[in-house]
């Protein structure tokens, strides 16, 4: 996976849904104390009441709309981020109308006072709430306070405030870039915190060589699949399989050569092999196992010998050298009982190994048939 920065992803829109859905409830509550402030909408009863109700309309549409689209499919979640940023702009353009408007009236000095402490608190929430989105983040800005100083400075009464509120906005654009770097930096840094952590936890359980599980993971894997087919009653196999005259590959090819023959026995028994529950081991050295759950004794007997016989007539071509071998197996198979040690089993089929290769190698020995329910 690439980390891209421009990609607005499912993760940030959850955190930009997170971080607002508190500053919806104090949208709902600010304007009215500012209206009701020393008997404004008395004064003002008509431009109050349109104000009041357009902005509680938005703001409980944006909840109903939170609401919803947690409940939605996923089908629905490119329509979902169009509403919510695009209710988020509206959110700051009528309140930036609105403070505009309330800011350039004669004699209101105390609403307007808390209008413009308001204003700022909104706008200094908003541009940190929606910082993941820079755009989103500058254009909330942008909104509320563009307005209100335009008309502040057009009109002449107050040039201070309205260069005032110009600089803030400002200052408020470089604190959203800012923040919106930081901000992915650290979700990339824990993106790549994630990714390492999952490449250890990779390495602590897979052969680096193979790419088969190692012994110590194929053990859990093995207790865990035991207790498995014991609750439901069904057959294990299990197989253990030995590279013969692995030793003269080596000294005949050279150390290299021979890892390369490990890797290529271990994609063979990858595609043969390849159930979701089948699992495949390097027990070590040149040694294999394999773990068949949930199928007789018969069935996993013609997979192995699939197997036995791809090698047998596979050829490594390694440096202009021609390399061939084959391979012996032992094979185990049981219903388990409940707490029966997995030892007994590799054991068993360690035991018909060697019975392999007492006949003569690349062969396959079954220690015991599988007892049918």
């Amino acid at each position: 996976m690439t980390f891209q920065r421009h990609r607005i992803n499912k993760r940030v829109i959850n955190d930009l849904r997170k971080r607002t859905t508190l500053g919806i409830f104090f949208y709902l509550v600010v304007p009215y104390c500012i209206f009701f402030t020393d008997n404004y909408i008395e004064r003002h009863l008509e431009f109050s009441l349109l104000s009041l109700g357009i902005f509680t309309a938005i703001c409980f549409f944006r909840l109903v709309h939170l609401y919803i689209s947690r409940k939605t499919p996923e089908k629905f979640e490119s329509l979902n981020h169009q509403i919510f940023f695009s209710s988020v702009v509206l959110t700051a353009l009528v309140w930036g109308l609105i403070a505009a408007y309330s800011l350039v009236q004669d004699g209101e000095q105390k609403a307007q006072l808390l209008m413009t402490i308001c204003t700022a608190g909104f706008c200094s929430g908003g541009v940190i709430s929606f910082m993941p989105e820079r755009r989103l983040s500058i254009l909330y800005n942008l909104l509320m306070l563009l307005p209100a100083s335009a008309i502040i400075l057009t009109k002449g009464d107050n040039f201070t405030l309205g260069a005032a509120m110009l600089l803030f906005s400002a200052y408020l654009v470089l604190i959203s870039m800012r923040g919106n770097d930081e901000y992915w930096t650290a979700l990339e840094n824990e993106y790549l915190l994630e990714k390492k952590s999952e490449e250890l936890r990779q390495a602590s359980r897979i052969d680096v060589l193979t790419s088969l599980y190692n012994r110590r993971h194929f053990d859990e894997l093995f207790h865990l699949t035991m207790g498995l087919c014991a609750r439901r009653g069904t057959p294990i196999t299990l197989i253990i399989c030995d590279i013969d005259h692995f030793k003269n590959i080596n000294d005949t090819f050279g150390h290299l050569a021979g890892d390369e023959y490990l890797k290529f026995i271990s994609r063979y028994l990858q595609e043969v092999f390849r159930r979701e529950t089948d699992v495949v081991g390097r027990y070590g050295g040149d040694e294999f196992v394999i773990l068949v759950p949930d199928e007789d004794i018969h069935a996993t007997r013609n997979l192995t010998e699939r197997f036995r016989s791809k090698v047998a007539s596979a050829v490594l071509t390694y440096n202009e050298a021609k390399i061939k071998a084959t391979v012996s197996l032992g094979m185990v198979c049981c219903i388990p009982q409940a707490g029966q040690n997995p030892e007994v089993l590799i054991d068993k089929a360690d035991t018909a190994l060697y019975k392999a290769k007492d006949a003569g190698r690349n062969t396959i020995i079954v220690h015991g048939e599988c007892q049918e329910r």
